[in-house]
């Protein structure tokens, strides 16, 4: 029976198959067997093979080849990614000035992931009815940025359900994957956008501004105008999996485009003279904060980083 993986709640999983039945379901042992090296075999938006069994549940059998994918280095086993989400058409990156801040390196690791594997991603700046004139200005700075570079940018207020129907509008028909850091209102903007879902959220810890964690399991959710969203758990630190430390730059677009002019072929953009990226960092072509974060990447080359997945 064939399916599609709506829920991951850590050890199991909720298939919604073809005729509509929704089976928990498990993956069978020798899904680890295969070299697999993941945290999760198994992702929300897989399409999934089960066999059933006579209590009502079912062992995943097969994952059927993926469109696409976003991964990340897992957080505590180095060694293992983890399959945020599957076969997906896009990805909403949600990020807050403020209230807790969203560094940009996160954005550009994610961005740069993103890039990878050939995933478009919306930046949504969120929480715009609780910032101060300086956090405004910033906003309006990041949004030039990436806007510049090519990413759509777009600032709401889940809270006020203000810019709401833009979103809607960009949601339609489409698989979209919530992701970004704890506290960002993932789950407010959710609640906004399906009315009834009533989603758990929580205030932000007032001691550290940042977020916790109210979505423990990712699970996708059917919206009323058409599509679907997958929502996933805050994550802190975004870790590349599967790069390789030459082909960094690649996934900076203004970087890749920039490089092209460079002296040497094998240019790593750090020391090398006729360098054109490092020349366009300096006149001002090329953001700081983008370099930084190419740079940030360098050298974030720890153990397994830059190894095959699977």
């Amino acid at each position: 029976m064939r399916g599609l993986v709506i829920r991951n709640t850590g050890s199991w999983y909720v298939v919604r198959t073809d005729d509509g039945q929704l089976v928990p379901s498990k993956v069978k042992g020798n899904f680890r067997l295969k070299g697999i090296r993941s945290t999760n075999p198994v992702a929300v938006g897989d399409y999934v093979r089960i066999a059933c069994n006579a209590e009502g549940t079912a062992f995943i059998t097969e994952i059927e080849d993926r469109r696409n994918y976003i991964i990340r280095k897992a957080s505590n086993l180095s060694k293992q990614s983890h399959i945020i989400a599957a076969n997906v058409d896009q990805v909403f990156l949600l990020a807050t000035v403020a209230h807790p801040e969203t560094s940009t390196i996160f954005i550009d690791r994610f961005l740069a992931s993103a890039e990878a594997y050939r995933v478009p991603v919306s930046l949504i700046f969120n929480k715009t009815d609780c910032y101060d004139a300086d956090e405004l200005r910033c906003l309006q700075g990041l949004t030039r940025l990436y806007s510049s570079i090519g990413y759509a940018c777009h600032a709401c207020s889940a809270l006020l359900c203000q810019g709401i129907g833009e979103l809607r509008e960009a949601l339609k028909g489409k698989t979209t994957l919530f992701s970004g850091n704890s506290g960002v209102g993932k789950s407010t903007l959710l609640n906004a956008l399906i009315p009834g879902l009533e989603v758990k959220t929580a205030e932000i810890s007032a001691a550290h501004d940042t977020g916790m964690h109210t979505t423990t399991f990712s699970e996708m959710f059917d919206l009323p105008g058409g599509g679907c969203v997958i929502d996933t758990p805050g994550i802190k630190g975004f870790g590349t999996f599967d790069f390789k430390k030459e082909e960094v730059a690649h996934y900076f677009r203004e970087i890749f485009e920039e490089s092209a002019r460079c002296k040497y072929g094998d240019c790593t953009h750090t020391h090398e003279p006729g360098c054109a990226v490092r020349q366009a960092v300096e006149e001002h072509r090329i953001s700081e904060s983008r370099y930084a974060s190419y740079l940030n990447m360098l050298e974030d080359s720890g153990e397994a980083k830059y190894r095959q997945a699977y």
